[in-house]
């Protein structure tokens, strides 16, 4: 698992670590039931205060992304949870916005960028295998 963080970026250093594992999670990189680093072992590579991933780790088994199970660990939730979807759906809309933003800057139209999206190779070969 590969997280890494700003010390001064501005945003605090759990979010930091809360906002990479729901990413993890939700682009499928971290599966369901998938063991999560010790908050010691994390704290450290990551150089932080241990209480710092502690309440990284609290927050995310608040939101449901995470469970902890008594004395073995901290691992990834189903991914029945609404929350990964949720994820999901936020990141493809971030990856939208800056598309949209990009064309935009460059002179096309909506309806320009809606009709490339329809073109696209990717949709045409993900739309013959279904």
């Amino acid at each position: 698992m590969q997280i890494h963080i700003q010390a001064q970026g501005g945003v605090p250093i759990y979010l930091q670590v809360m906002q990479q594992i729901k990413y993890l999670v939700a682009s499928g990189r971290l599966k369901p039931g998938e063991e999560l680093p010790s908050i010691r072992v994390l704290a450290e590579q990551l150089l932080v205060n241990p209480n710092t991933i502690a309440r990284a780790y609290r927050e995310l088994e608040s939101a449901g992304v995470v469970e902890k199970r008594r004395t073995a660990g901290t691992y990834i939730a189903d991914t029945g949870s609404p929350l990964a979807r949720k994820e999901r759906l936020k990141l493809l809309k971030q990856q939208i916005d800056g598309l949209l933003v990009e064309a935009f800057q460059m002179g096309f139209e909506l309806d320009e960028v809606l009709k490339l999206v329809q073109q696209s190779e990717i949709l045409s070969e993900t739309s013959k295998k279904g």
